[in-house]
């Protein structure tokens, strides 16, 4: 099993959360590329990471997001106290804030498996099945990331769980959001992924009840580790 650090960095500003991400997985790429010109038994890598953390409401816009996503203007932002980044994650625009978990794995997937589009089936599986636990019947919805509720049902299908990754030299930055105890009202000022008609939801909404963020947490791990077939240290 390839042990992960895992830590959990509470609340934190979202450009404060971005500067580690990108510090982190510059060295790990950068030591990647050394390695290409050393024997195998002289390679060193950097240990994969994942944080947990919750931001401050922050709108996020990928880097094939479309501005017109998002509904306010300068002043708006400023009302609302919300901050607004154009990032290097794909995807379109996203809202965090307090009461989501987001969840930042750094990767590097030479140790764990090299497929794109299984690492990001794996990252919905484990939010599929932590809901599960709740009975929150989650899946996935065709042609986009994440995960949804009352999938087929295309009047009532919502997003629970939202995904936006980069990969470079097979290590990843970024990762999921998902809604937990979210105030969603933060989401009608946003065109969600640049999805028209879609809702989004919570946990707390589907069960009229606040969660135990910690709880959550543990239980998301629990999966990951099953179907990363990690060590977490």
């Amino acid at each position: 099993m390839v042990k992960v650090h895992y830590k959990d960095l509470g609340l934190i500003d979202y450009k404060d959360a971005w500067d580690l991400q990108q510090s982190i997985f510059d060295s790990m790429t950068d030591q990647k590329l050394k390695n290409r010109n050393l024997p195998e038994i002289e390679q060193t890598f950097i240990q994969s990471q994942l944080f947990f953390c919750e931001h401050p409401h922050v709108y996020t816009l990928g880097k094939s997001g479309e501005m017109e996503n998002l509904l306010l203007d300068e002043k708006g932002l400023e009302q609302r106290e919300v901050s607004f980044y154009k990032i290097n994650r794909g995807g379109d625009i996203t809202y965090h804030g307090p009461g989501q978990i987001v969840g930042y794995p750094i990767f590097d997937l030479e140790q764990i498996f090299t497929d794109i589009g299984k690492y990001l089936r794996f990252l919905e599986e484990a939010m599929i099945r932590m809901l599960a636990e709740y009975g929150i019947i989650a899946g996935r919805l065709e042609g986009m990331t994440g995960a949804w509720i009352d999938v087929g049902n295309p009047l009532k299908e919502r997003k629970i769980c939202a995904m936006g990754v980069k990969i470079s030299r097979w290590v990843t930055m970024h990762g999921f959001a998902l809604n937990v105890n979210s105030d969603v009202s933060y989401f009608t000022n946003i065109i969600p992924c640049g999805i028209q008609n879609k809702g989004v939801t919570s946990m707390e909404i589907e069960l009229g009840r606040k969660l135990d963020m910690d709880e959550v947490k543990e239980k998301i791990r629990k999966h990951m580790q099953e179907l990363f077939s990690i060590e977490w240290v």
